[in-house]
């Protein structure tokens, strides 16, 4: 569902002035506002929308309103099998019935099953699918095995049976309609709950846990959009396969007894011999509306896409055009505006923001993996503390330990993890409840995840995604002091805040990078986890949001815990790394120390691992090289003869 598609014109500087939504200087909209809020919501308007929009329209509004206008349908006269002409436009049936006027109430019969059908079949697939699928455990077992006992019993047969046993005065559409959902959402269930357990592994689900989001609002805002196009198509087919399949059914005579139906209208010409006849006004038109009834909407269905991916919109040509030249506004107002005393910083003797004491993660399994050991780190406040290692040493796992998002099989075995909060009270960590948890995440210790800027949910706006953390963490804000949060975090990491109203495909890379810090600053948190954060990004996009980094600790006075396997990068950003093996802490020191003077062999083989533009392998540093074979030396004499 993430779009990596570089396209749609974006680039480290904002939209250009005169596109849509563009602002002045002041925050107030520059010429005419562009689409924003319920209009980027819309899909261009195309061929194929028109013309399923007006085939559905008129057979819902033949079936609406033509009963009131063709008289009775039942009505019978000595004029049999007359064909289309005068006073009956499409003739009559067997006894003279006008076949307008079945077509019209048997055209809202149909309409009323299918409706109700693809509702009902729409939100038994969602709550078995989308709710078994993110809640996991016993639910997604039960509803699985529910699921694949409806789906082994085949279906027709089934529908048959049901219908059979309701007694033929009791036998409406709506019963038809609830025998026919009951047996047609399994196979869109399991479709549902596939998707669902992909999603909920996306980065943007993990942050919204992380942000503190309720389950049911997760489901609802974060994975539900994803799943429309999905549930659309199910829809369609569920009305579509509702329709036929009564007809079916009223072939068989087990349709309604009590309605008409476009199916009985094909039972009853089918009995009268209209085939034979040659009397094709009689089962032509019923089988024709469904027939463009079932195409309007598989039309309707394709524009969809447009709306829940806005990849697909076509935008005009002037939205499309982006001015050379055109910089963001750097984050000279927010420093006005927010500006704050940064915490006295000593060489050493900080005072403590994060403790983390003999802590364990074991993954458990046939196997056992003993992801973490006995690990212990002290985050001083306003330090920037690395964590290095090669990929798979632990560092992600640790991450996730503090921040309390492993799921099963992942289990902190001992140790513990305690914030030292600014007003002098100690929170243990693992032994917060969900709410307290919940509240506790983001406003005091937020995290930017493992190839953030594919942690944004690709259909929802930058606006509203920032918006959720302030209405989770703060409900008390204002609509409009909300906005003003969102655009202040924005021109904080050098993002125009015009950029809002923006998705994140329309986002670069590095853009997207930034929203995900700001994101992580809305709530002026003590500590930011930011697990590579900088991965998959140019080396000067890199520069960028490092220097960023630094800026923002020395302005808010947070802490950061910088997880990366680049080293070198470390040393030029850290005030102290721990490098971590095999889920250990191997060595943990000042930033110079571990360059100069490394102590453990699996540090110097990292260090040495790292090419130089001018000298040995391992004399990677801009200044003051010292190569593998100098600090080889320098060990050997330390050492000295035995």
């Amino acid at each position: 569902m993430t779009n990596t598609d570089p396209s749609a014109g974006a680039v480290e500087g904002g939209a250009p002035p005169d596109a849509p939504g563009a602002t002045t200087g002041t925050g107030a909209p520059a010429g005419r506002t562009g689409a924003s809020g319920w209009r980027a919501l819309v899909p261009r308007w195309s061929p194929k929308l028109g013309v399923g929009l007006g085939l559905v329209a008129a057979i819902a509004l033949f079936g609406v309103l033509g009963p009131l206008f063709t008289g009775d349908p039942a009505a019978v006269r000595d004029i049999g099998m007359t064909p289309p002409g005068g006073e009956f436009w499409l003739g009559t049936t067997q006894t003279g019935q006008d076949v307008l006027a079945q077509l019209a109430h048997s055209t809202r019969g149909s309409l009323q099953i299918g409706l109700l059908v693809g509702i009902l079949a729409t939100v038994l697939s969602a709550v078995f699918g989308v709710i078994g699928g993110y809640a996991g455990g016993a639910v997604d077992e039960g509803f699985s095995l529910l699921s694949n006992v409806m789906l082994v019993i085949p279906g027709l047969p089934l529908v048959i049976v049901i219908a059979g046993f309701v007694p033929v005065d009791r036998r409406g559409w709506w019963t038809i309609a609830v025998v026919l959902a009951i047996t047609g959402w399994a196979a869109s269930a399991r479709v549902l709950r596939a998707q669902t357990l992909s999603l909920r592994n996306r980065d943007y689900v993990a942050a919204a846990r992380v942000a503190g989001e309720k389950p049911w609002r997760i489901v609802s805002v974060e994975i539900l959009p994803n799943l429309l196009p999905l549930m659309a198509s199910q829809f369609v087919f569920a009305v579509i396969l509702a329709i036929l399949s009564e007809a079916g059914l009223s072939f068989l005579g087990l349709g309604a007894s009590n309605s008409s139906t476009l199916g009985k209208m094909l039972y009853y010409a089918q009995n009268g011999f209209a085939l034979q006849y040659g009397a094709w006004w009689w089962f032509v038109p019923p089988g024709l509306v469904i027939a463009l009834f079932g195409c309007g909407l598989s039309l309707v269905n394709f524009s969809i896409d447009e709306i829940i991916n806005p990849r697909l919109r076509t935008a005009p040509a002037a939205a499309r055009r982006v001015r050379k030249g055109e910089g963001v506004r750097k984050g000279e107002e927010a420093r006005k505006g927010r500006a704050r005393t940064t915490p006295r910083r000593e060489e050493s003797g900080r005072d403590a923001v994060l403790t983390v004491a003999h802590l364990d993660v074991v993954y458990r399994g046939e196997t056992p993996v003993h992801a973490v050991k006995d690990v212990s780190l002290t985050l001083g406040r306003g330090e920037i503390l690395g964590l290095a290692g090669e990929s798979g040493c632990g560092k992600t796992t640790l991450a996730y330990a503090i921040n309390r998002l492993h799921r099963p099989p992942a289990e902190v075995t001992s140790g513990s993890v305690v914030f030292h909060d600014r007003d002098g009270t100690d929170i243990d960590l693992l032994s917060l409840e969900k709410e307290e948890l919940r509240a506790f995440r983001w406003s005091k210790l937020s995290m930017v995840f493992q190839g953030a800027m594919n942690a944004l949910n690709p259909v929802i706006s930058v606006r509203a995604q920032l918006e959720d953390v302030l209405t989770t963490h703060r409900p008390r804000m204002s609509a409009g002091e909300r906005r003003e949060r969102c655009a202040e975090v924005l021109r904080l990491v050098g993002v125009d805040p015009r950029r809002l109203d923006s998705f994140p495909h329309e986002l670069s890379g590095g853009m997207r990078q930034r929203v995900m810090i700001a994101m992580a600053l809305l709530l002026d948190p003590q500590v930011m986890i930011m697990d590579e954060p900088t991965t998959a990004l140019d080396v000067v996009v890199q520069r960028g949001i490092l220097k960023e980094i630094l800026r923002f600790r020395d302005e808010l006075g947070f802490a950061v815990v910088f997880i990366t396997h680049d080293l070198p990068l470390l040393l030029e950003l850290s005030d102290r790394i721990a490098v971590m093996r095999d889920g250990e802490i191997v060595e943990c020191a000042a930033a110079e120390e571990i360059h100069r003077r490394p102590r453990h062999p699996y540090t110097r083989t990292l260090l040495d691992s790292f090419p130089s533009l001018t000298g040995e392998r391992g004399a990677f540093v801009r200044s003051g090289e010292s190569s593998a074979r100098e600090r080889a030396e320098t060990t050997a004499k330390e050492a000295g003869p035995r």
